[in-house]
């Protein structure tokens, strides 16, 4: 059971981290969800 979920925790995480091309578009991409978390919390609503 343990490996089927770290398998697919892996799994996951490489189609993602394949979505953005370079370490540089990833950092974007945490950070483009971090300011849409926020805005949300303080606004209700998240601007792009």
């Amino acid at each position: 059971m343990t490996s089927k979920l770290v398998t697919l925790a892996l799994m996951g995480a490489s189609i993602a981290i394949s979505a953005c091309a370079t370490v540089k578009g990833a950092a974007r991409d945490v950070h483009s969800v971090a300011e849409c978390t926020q805005d949300m919390i303080n606004r209700g609503e998240c601007r792009r």
